[in-house]
């Protein structure tokens, strides 16, 4: 099974990775079409020199590896997307060959957290509008996603990844809920700008308080991302 899901920042991508990959039976893949994006749109990112020279720039190369044999003769492959990487000139029909989740979470928290670590974010670059696109395109193959929320999962961890397990045809595994400290082997190289919190824990951190208030430019983006976000939503596990 090749399990894609999509993203966007600052939304326990990485923990999900992690929980994942700590399993015996998964290979892990954390953010494949990162170099390509950037090296397609020109966009400017910490570490993105190093990032580029990391990864294929190539989307087919890229598509090419997510489909082809699992390495490590390992069952499944958990492949950790950005869904506002997949930008025109990314070809999508290899997608619902996939078992896809969408990994949501609330849009005055994705903008509050991603904009403490990166300048005026634009709406393109949150995901939202790209899981909402994706959601569309996989029901409409036939093959709709399996929607789940983040602040969900850190409520209750235990019972949603058994939930998303279940939903996705996967048995449970316990050593999903723990990893070790310090990262994890599929880390792309930009981990050491984005990853600090998560190199620090060893589980899900728990429950998240309040929303945050946003004002000014941060509270527009939060609210213009809000009507994918409810579509998303509506559809959670």
């Amino acid at each position: 099974m090749r399990i894609a899901v999509w993203s966007g920042p600052r939304n326990l991508s990485t923990a999900m990775m992690y929980a994942f990959g700590n399993r015996s039976d998964v290979h892990a893949v954390d953010e494949p079409f990162y170099a390509a994006y950037l090296a397609m749109t020109g966009r400017s990112h910490p570490m993105g020199d190093a990032i580029r020279a990391s990864q294929p720039e190539d989307p087919e190369a890229v598509i090419a590896d997510l489909t082809g044999p699992i390495p490590g003769g390992r069952a499944h492959a958990y492949h950790k997307h950005m869904a506002q990487h997949m930008i025109p000139g990314i070809r999508r029909d290899w997608i619902a060959d996939c078992t896809n989740v969408i990994l949501i979470r609330h849009p005055a928290r994705v903008v509050a957290s991603f904009a403490a670590k990166y300048e005026n974010p634009a709406l393109d670059e949150i995901g939202f509008v790209q899981q909402a696109e994706l959601l569309e395109q996989l029901d409409a193959a036939g093959r709709p996603p399996v929607v789940i929320d983040s602040h969900d999962i850190r409520a209750a961890p235990k019972e949603m990844l058994r939930r998303l397990c279940t939903a996705i045809g996967l048995g449970f595994d316990p050593a999903m809920l723990s990893w070790p400290a310090g990262g994890h082997a599929a880390d792309g190289v930009w981990a050491a700008h984005w990853y600090g919190a998560v190199h620090r824990s060893t589980g899900f951190a728990g429950a998240e308080g309040p929303l945050p208030q946003l004002d000014g430019a941060a509270g527009e983006l939060a609210e213009a991302a809000m009507p994918a976000y409810r579509r998303l939503a509506a559809r959670k596990i």
